[in-house]
């Protein structure tokens, strides 16, 4: 349980993207709780990352919503120069988190389908890493971190194309990590697992049936639990971790299957 806010971010300006709900969510109020100044970004969801913003503000923090297709690579770009014009030439943390999470079955799905998850889990995460690691490389580096999945690992039915894109941004941290490492820009991918939500017992009451009989810790994730990580892998405490993958999952990758 967070032990309430140790200003690991003081100083820091970070862009989370996808951040109207869930992990995104979690994500910005807690960066901003640790220090930072947050760019919260959506595609459509205005009003839900305005909340964001406003409770960020509230708490006396400075944050500011911006829009973007992130499937445009000159949005992305777009976005980060908006970014630093708002934070005065700073961008020390970035968090690709927007994804879409469609559920749809390898046999029938089409080219198109396959497009629109790979385009937004994956070509935006190339894009917004290189616009924003162009910004960092000049301005004494700073961390990107990939919100992935454990399904990158573990492919689930239905998930073809969300487990590919998952599995290669967790190849493209590293491979970034390697290239962007000499200056001074760290990269990492944070996986999680089964993250509650509101309505998801009642949506999928026998998936959550088998995630609770599996799962050593006995509960679903919390969206804080990925925010948390990824507070730390922005941090000074993991000034020497770069291109790992960090599992948030309660222990269920540990689990043998067979």
């Amino acid at each position: 349980m967070n032990s309430g806010p140790l200003n690991l971010l003081g100083g820091q300006t970070a862009l989370v993207t996808g951040a109207g709900g869930g992990i995104g969510r979690a994500i910005a109020l807690r960066f901003a709780e640790e220090g930072a100044a947050v760019a919260v970004h959506c595609r459509t969801a205005v009003d839900a990352v305005g909340e964001v913003a406003a409770r960020i503000r509230e708490s006396g923090g400075e944050a500011v919503v911006l829009r973007a297709d992130l499937t445009d690579e000159e949005a992305c770009r777009r976005l980060v120069r908006e970014v630093t014009d708002w934070s005065g030439g700073r961008l020390t943390a970035l968090v690709n988190n927007a994804a879409v999470q469609p559920v749809q079955p390898l046999p029938g799905m089409t080219a198109a389908e396959w497009r629109t998850v790979v385009d937004t889990d994956l070509t935006s995460v190339f894009a917004c890493t290189q616009a924003a690691a162009a910004h960092m490389r000049g301005h004494g580096g700073g961390t990107i971190t990939h919100i992935a999945s454990i399904e990158a690992a573990h492919p689930a039915p239905g998930h073809a194309h969300y487990g590919a894109a998952k599995a290669a941004a967790v190849m493209h941290a590293r491979a970034a990590a390697l290239e962007y490492g000499p200056d001074g820009i760290r990269v990492n991918s944070v996986s999680p697992g089964l993250i509650d939500r509101e309505g998801l017992a009642e949506a999928w009451p026998e998936g959550v049936r088998r995630w609770l009989a599996a799962v050593p810790t006995g509960r679903l994730g919390r969206p804080e639990d990925v925010a948390d990580a990824c507070v730390f892998l922005a941090s000074p405490l993991a000034r020497w971790i770069t291109g790992h993958d960090l599992t948030v999952d309660g222990g269920i990758s540990a689990r043998p299957t067979w």
